[in-house]
C-alpha cells in the first residue's frame, strides 16, 4: 500500500506541535510545496493527514460521516461548551434533525427583521464612544455581536438579561474552544475548564428560566426560541429543556464567533486602504440615502462593493483554519492509502492561498469578484464555511 508522504519528526510524541503550533499556516505551505497536496504528521501521538487544494480536499467534502466521522473529532472539544444530547455529543442523524430545526428559525423572512434589531443595537453600542479616540476593535465588534447575535438568534427575553456579567460568561465558554481542551482530558482542574464549567452551569440555569417562563406563557414569539419550543425529532418526540438550552448556546457562539472575527478582519483591511474606504462610504450614500434612514435588508444586498470586500476577507481570513474528520474505514486520495484512525484534515486557509488557483493571492483586491468566482472551476477552493454537508 502506498500512504502519503510523511514529514518525520525527531521529537517522539509531540511530532510537530510545536512548528505547527507557532506557525500552522507557514507549516502547510511549505509542506505543499515539498509533498503534493496529501502529506501526513505527527502531533501529540496523533496522525494527522492534511488534503490541500480542491481536488484533494474533495474527499472530505464528498465523504459519508461513517466513514471520516467528526463526533470523534470534535465531541471532547463542543460537548463541555454546549451540554449533553446536542452537536457532536449525539449520532450524526440526530445532530443532522437539530440542525435542520435551527434552520427552520433561520429564514429570509427573520433576516429581514434582523436588519433593524441589529441596527439598533449597533447606535445604541456606539453612543457610548466619543467623536475620535482609539478601540481595540476585535473586542469592541465582538461585544456588539453578542448583543445583536442574542437579541436576534434567542430573542428579545434572554437579549435583555444579558449584562456585563452574562457576557463574561459566554467569554468563559468560548474559552472552552482551546487545543489544551482538545488535546487534555476534560477532567484536569485547569483555570480555563473550570471557568468554562462555571459559565456552562450559569448559562444554562439562565435559559431554563426562560425556556419555562415561555412554556407557561399563553402567548406565542416569533424567534428561535419559540421555533425550538415547537419542534420535534421525526419520531414525534419534542426538545427537552436541556436540549434547547444547548442548542442555543452552539447557535450563538457558531455566529458570534464567526462575525466578530470576520468583522475585525473586513475593519482592518477597509482601515488599511483609503480608496476602498471612500468607495465603500460612496456606495452608501447611494444606496442608503444621504439621511440615512432605517436600513433594510433589500438595501443590504445592492451593497455590492461591501459584499465583494466581505468576500475578499473571507478568503484571507476564513474563521476556521482547518476541518478535521477521522477515518473510521480506508481512504483512497491521488493515488495514496490513508488507514483509519488518521483524522483527516482541510484548510481553508491555505485553499484560499493558493497560487495555482488564485492570482495576487495574498493581496486584498475585491474587485477580483466582478467577473464570475475566478476560482469557480474549482469546486473547494473557495470555502470558508466548508461545503456541502460539511458547512
Amino acid at each position: 500500500q502506498k500512504y502519503p508522504p510523511y514529514i518525520s519528526s525527531s521529537i517522539p510524541y509531540l511530532g510537530h506541535a510545536i512548528a505547527f503550533g507557532k506557525s500552522p499556516i507557514e507549516f502547510l505551505e511549505n509542506a505543499y510545496d515539498k509533498y503534493g497536496p496529501v502529506f501526513s504528521f505527527t502531533m501529540v501521538g496523533k496522525t494527522f493527514t492534511y488534503l490541500l487544494g480542491s481536488d484533494a480536499a474533495a474527499l472530505l467534502f464528498n465523504s459519508k460521516n461513517e466513514d471520516l466521522n467528526a463526533e470523534d473529532v470534535y465531541s471532547r472539544l463542543t460537548t463541555p461548551v454546549f451540554g449533553k444530547g446536542v452537536a457532536y455529543d449525539v449520532p450524526n442523524m440526530v445532530f443532522l434533525e437539530q440542525k435542520k430545526m435551527l434552520k427552520t428559525g433561520l429564514n429570509i423572512a427573520q433576516f429581514k427583521q434582523h436588519v433593524s434589531v441589529i441596527e439598533e443595537e449597533t447606535k445604541e453600542y456606539f453612543k457610548a464612544w466619543g467623536e475620535s479616540g482609539e478601540k481595540n476593535l476585535f473586542e469592541a465588534l465582538s461585544e456588539l455581536i453578542i448583543l445583536t447575535a442574542s437579541h436576534c438568534l434567542h430573542g428579545k427575553e434572554i437579549r435583555s438579561l444579558l449584562n456585563s456579567k452574562v457576557a463574561q460568561l459566554y467569554a468563559d465558554l468560548d474559552g472552552g474552544f482551546t487545543h489544551a481542551a482538545w488535546l487534555l482530558p476534560g477532567w484536569l482542574p485547569l483555570p480555563s475548564f473550570r471557568r468554562r464549567d462555571r459559565a456552562h452551569r450559569e448559562i444554562k440555569n439562565i435559559f431554563y428560566k426562560v425556556i419555562q417562563k415561555r412554556r407557561r406563557s399563553e402567548e406565542k414569539e416569533d424567534d428561535m426560541l419559540q421555533t425550538l419550543l415547537d419542534a420535534s425529532y421525526k419520531d414525534g418526540r419534542p426538545l427537552r429543556d436541556a436540549e434547547i438550552a444547548g442548542m442555543l448556546i452552539g447557535l450563538l457562539l457558531a455566529g458570534q464567533h464567526t462575525s466578530s472575527t470576520t468583522s475585525a478582519w473586513l475593519g482592518f483591511f477597509i482601515a488599511r486602504d483609503k480608496a476602498v474606504q471612500e468607495q465603500c462610504y460612496a456606495e452608501q450614500k447611494a444606496v442608503c440615502g444621504d439621511d440615512l434612514p432605517p436600513l433594510t435588508y433589500d438595501q443590504l444586498k445592492d451593497l455590492s462593493l461591501l459584499d465583494r470586500c466581505l468576500k475578499e476577507t473571507l478568503r484571507l481570513r476564513p474563521p476556521i483554519m482547518t476541518m478535521m474528520r477521522m477515518a473510521k474505514t480506508p481512504q483512497t486520495v491521488a493515488g495514496y492509502n490513508i488507514p483509519p484512525g488518521h483524522q483527516v484534515c482541510v484548510s481553508p486557509t491555505v485553499n484560499h492561498r493558493l497560487r495555482d488557483t488564485w492570482k495576487d493571492a495574498l493581496d486584498f483586491k475585491p474587485d477580483r469578484y466582478l467577473q464570475d468566482n475566478p476560482a469557480a472551476g474549482e469546486k473547494f477552493a473557495y470555502i470558508p464555511f466548508g461545503a456541502g454537508k460539511k458547512r
